[in-house]
C-alpha cells in the first residue's frame, strides 16, 4: 500500500518556538554554581554560551518565544518535514495499530539537528560572535553546526568522540565538508584532553570529555562561544517545531496520538516530537504515554539517579539536576554514538520524575533488527539512534496485536543512517553484541555524582 505523507504549506513552518518550562506544574531545580552551589542567573552562564540562549535557557515565564525570521528563512530549505503512515511496517507486524513517523531525516544535514544548530548560530552571529566551538558523538550534531555556521558566516571547531571519529569517517567528512575543523577527543590540544590521556593513553572517548574540550576551547579563544546539540532547555525549545508541526499533521490525518516515542541521548529529538503533545496533558484535555528509548549500555533513565551532576567528564560546567550515571561514565562503544551520554536533560528530568513519561531500555541488536525491517518496509535506512525509537515502536505495535487495540503511535525519525553503513555491516557480519552495565560498576560510576550532592 502505498504511503500517505501529511504535508503541510511552506506558511505554516511555527512561527515560535514552545518553551515547556513555563507551563510545567514544577519547574525544574535551578542549575548551581560548582563552588559556591548558588542558582545560576543568564548572565553566570554568558562565559560560555551566547547571550540569547543563556536568556532562553533559563526562561520560565514565556510560554512562546519569536523565532527569528532569519531562521525561518532557512528552515523553508528543509521544514515542513514529512509526516507518513507507515502502512507497510503496520502489515509486516499484523498489527492494527496505525503507526506514524515524523522525518526529520530530510533536512541538508539529515537529522533533526538542524533545528537547533540554525538558531543558535544565527544568535550568535546576531551578538558578533566569530568562533563557534562544540562537541559531537555520532557526528549528527557536528555535520548540523558545521552546516549552520556556513550560512551565517562563523567559523566552526568539533570535537568528536574518539570511537565514533573512528568508526564514522564519513561523519567527519561532512562536517570538514562544511568548513569545520573536527578533532579527535580526548585530544592533545586542551587540558581536559591532555589530563584524560594522562590517566590511560587509551582512552576512547565520551561525549562528557568532549564537552569539556570544547568549552575550554570556547573559554579561552577570542569571541568564541559554545554551542550544546542536546540536554539544554534551549535546545530542547528549538526543537519544539518538530511536535508543532506534527500536532497540525496529525490533525490533517484525522488522528491524535495514543503514544509518542523517541530515541533517548540527552534528549532533544524527544523533546521535539514530545513536550508540544505532553502540554495537553498538562492541561487535563489528554492522555498520551510518551517513551523515551535509550541503549541498554547507557541506561540514565532506567538505572540512572536523579541527583546533581556535572554536564561534563572534567566538571567544568555547572551542576545540574538531571538522571545521571555519573560524569565519569565510561560507555560502550555502541554504534548509536548519539545515544551515549551520562545524563538526561534537566528538563526532561524533572518531567521523568514527575511521571510524565517513561524510558525503555533497548539492546543494540534489537535496534538493528527494528531498522532493517523499517528499511525493508519503509525503504528509509535509519541511524542508529532512530533505529532504538523504531524497536520501541515495534515493541508497543506488537502489544496492540496481542490485546486488539487500535492504537494511533507516533515516533520521530531523528536521522537518516546512509553515512552509517559500517554499522549495518557489522550487524550483517554477526559481529555486533549487546553490552550491558552491571550493578556493581553502575554504582561505582555513580558516586562520582554522589560525592557532588
Amino acid at each position: 500500500m502505498r504511503q500517505k505523507k501529511f504535508m503541510l504549506p511552506e506558511s505554516e513552518i511555527p512561527t515560535h518556538y514552545f518553551n515547556m518550562q513555563a507551563v510545567m506544574p514544577n519547574k525544574p531545580l535551578p542549575f548551581l554554581h560548582p563552588q559556591t552551589k548558588a542558582p545560576l542567573r543568564p548572565e553566570d552562564l554568558y562565559p560560555i554560551f551566547c547571550e540569547e540562549c543563556a536568556r532562553q535557557e533559563l526562561n520560565q515565564t514565556d510560554v512562546w518565544i519569536p523565532i527569528p525570521e532569519p531562521v525561518r528563512e532557512q528552515y523553508a530549505a528543509y521544514r515542513c518535514t514529512p509526516l507518513v503512515r507507515a502502512y507497510e511496517l503496520e502489515a509486516a507486524l499484523g498489527t492494527p495499530a496505525h503507526i506514524y513517523y515524523k522525518n526529520e531525516s530530510v533536512s541538508p544535514a539529515g537529522s533533526h539537528k538542524l533545528n537547533s544548530a540554525i538558531a543558535q548560530a544565527w544568535y550568535a552571529k546576531n551578538q558578533g560572535i566569530t568562533n563557534l566551538t562544540t562537541e559531537t558523538g555520532a557526528g549528527q550534531w557536528g555535520g548540523a553546526l558545521s552546516y549552520a555556521t556556513s550560512k551565517f558566516g562563523i567559523d566552526c571547531a568539533v570535537y568528536m568522540v574518539k570511537v565514533s571519529y573512528e568508526q564514522k569517517p564519513f561523519r567527519r567528512s561532512i562536517m570538514q565538508a562544511f568548513g569545520a575543523t573536527v578533532t579527535p577527543s580526548p585530544s592533545m590540544s586542551t587540558r581536559a584532553g591532555k589530563d584524560i590521556l594522562t590517566r590511560n593513553p587509551n582512552d576512547r572517548g565520551s561525549l562528557g570529555c568532549a564537552i569539556s574540550e570544547a568549552i575550554e576551547l570556547a573559554m579561552t579563544t577570542p569571541n568564541c562561544k559554545y554551542a550544546l546539540g542536546s540536554v539544554m532547555n534551549h535546545v530542547c525549545m528549538h526543537q519544539s517545531v518538530i511536535g508543532l508541526e506534527a500536532e497540525k499533521q496529525m490533525a490533517l490525518a484525522g488522528e491524535y496520538p495514543d503514544t509518542v516515542i523517541a530515541c533517548f541521548g540527552g534528549g532533544s529529538n524527544f523533546c521535539g516530537i514530545a513536550l508540544p503533545f505532553m502540554r495537553h496533558n498538562m492541561d487535563g484535555t489528554r492522555n498520551t504515554r510518551f517513551i523515551a528509548a535509550e541503549p541498554c549500555s547507557c541506561p540514565k533513565l532506567t538505572r540512572g539517579k536523579f541527583e546533581y551532576d556535572f554536564g561534563d567528564e572534567a566538571g567544568m560546567t555547572p551542576l545540574l539536576p538531571m538522571y545521571t550515571l555519573g560524569h565519569s561514565f565510561k560507555p560502550a562503544s555502541i554504534h548509536a554514538g548519539g545515544l551515549r551520554y551520562h545524563g538526561a536533560g534537566v528538563m526532561l528530568s524533572q518531567l521523568m520524575k514527575d511521571g510524565y513519561m517513561e524510558a525503555m531500555d533497548i539492546e543494540q541488536l534489537d535496534s538493528f533488527k527494528a531498522g532493517v525491517l523499517f528499511a525493508r518496509t519503509e525503504g528509509i535506512i535509519p541511524a542508529p539512534e532512530s533505529c532504538h525509537a523504531i524497536a520501541a515502536t515495534i515493541k508497543e505495535a506488537e502489544k496492540c496485536k496481542e490485546t486488539g487495540e487500535p492504537k494511533t503511535i507516533l515516533f520521530c525519525l531523528s536521522g537518516h543512517g546512509f553515512v552509517d553503513m559500517a554499522s549495518y555491516d557489522k550487524y550483517f557480519s554477526g559481529e555486533m553484541q549487546n553490552y550491558h552495565v552491571s550493578d556493581e560498576d553502575l554504582a561505582g560510576f555513580i558516586k562520582s555524582a554522589d560525592e557532588l550532592n
